[in-house]
């Protein structure tokens, strides 16, 4: 079992998954593997003791001294995913953390997708951990048979792995999804949590618009950093202006990061449509080719548009000056959000 997370807490659940692994999946002898990014996780000298002393091995992405007051540190590992018996893999928006849990007790509701793989694309997501383990371990890493096991996955669905990050010579997630909205003919559908995009991301959603596609876009209601919500807010008038529909998640925070493009593309992952995620922090998504499966994401869409309110052109335009100035301002920072 081996888990890379943006996030693990000390708190329930995460106590709840941890427990389970430390006393009894390693003490039936699994060996379990798990880093977490040490600005994003909080957990206690006691948990990670008595990980210690179930087995697990467990290692923090680039330590810091004061992870508290580095909460935007660069080159952070924002990736979460998590490979079963080398069978089984997971990738997408969930951590490990109550925030994901939504129950009735919740203070805020988070909307995430996350994805299980079978098959060898599941080969990819244990290379980029064993890739991460060798970092952060700082030793060679015995490369198991058992850690690529022959697959029989009765599906046959095209699937990338695309990792980047700022050991990467080529930002591999940015030019898929640039790719993608190249290359559309009815509609793309974006659902993220920031959106402080490129010049070419952005031009091209114009001009797809332009000519006719479908072009929608989920964005949050509030942001939990006002700063960059408000540059966010600075690159939605050039989109409302060549036509593409914004809408603002109005239910709780979304955290999805997906794009599904024409009844035969998706993606799903760990990257926002921002320059932190495109080239500063350490993420990873799935590229899924396929019609069938697209169209079971679609209505995802369609239900989170539901519930979230559309932005007005016109009613945006006039928006308060001072508004416009705080976004100008915060858009001036827009390469380090």
């Amino acid at each position: 079992m081996h888990l890379e997370y943006y996030i693990i807490r000390d708190d329930p659940i995460s106590t709840m998954i941890l427990d389970l692994i430390r006393k009894k999946k390693a003490k039936l002898g699994v060996d379990v593997k798990m880093t977490y990014d040490d600005v994003g996780s909080k957990l206690s000298s006691a948990m990670k003791h008595q990980l210690s002393e179930s087995g697990v091995l467990h290692y923090p992405f680039m330590p810091v001294i004061f992870s508290s007051l580095t909460r935007e540190s660069n080159y952070r590992n924002h990736r979460k995913t998590a490979v079963i018996d080398g069978e089984i893999g997971y990738v997408g928006g969930v951590n490990i953390s109550d925030n994901y849990v939504n129950t009735k007790d919740s203070k805020l509701y988070w909307r995430a997708i996350h994805l299980r793989i079978y098959g060898e694309a599941v080969e990819v997501l244990q290379f980029h951990f064993l890739t991460t383990w060798d970092f952060v371990t700082k030793k060679s890493i015995e490369v198991k048979q058992s850690y690529f096991p022959e697959t029989n996955c009765k599906k046959d669905v095209a699937i990338q792995i695309a990792a980047s990050g700022p050991d990467t010579d080529w930002a591999n997630i940015m030019e898929a999804i640039l790719t993608a909205i190249n290359n559309e003919e009815s509609y793309v559908y974006i659902t993220t949590p920031y959106f402080i995009p490129n010049e070419q991301i952005v031009t091209a959603l114009q001009i797809a618009a332009k000519i006719g596609v479908d072009v929608r876009l989920i964005i949050p209601k509030g942001s939990d950093n006002w700063v960059a919500e408000s540059a966010t807010n600075s690159f939605l008038e050039p989109l409302l202006e060549a036509g593409v529909p914004i809408y603002r998640y109005s239910k709780g925070f979304v955290h999805a990061k997906t794009i599904v493009v024409d009844d035969m593309f998706f993606t799903i992952g760990t990257c926002s449509l921002d320059n932190r995620s495109f080239n500063i922090n350490f993420e990873i998504n799935a590229l899924i080719y396929d019609s069938k499966e697209s169209k079971v994401l679609k209505p995802q869409f369609i239900k989170a548009i539901n519930d979230s309110e559309s932005i007005d052109f016109e009613l945006w335009k006039n928006r308060p000056r001072l508004d416009k100035l705080k976004e100008s301002c915060s858009r001036l920072w827009a390469p380090l959000l």
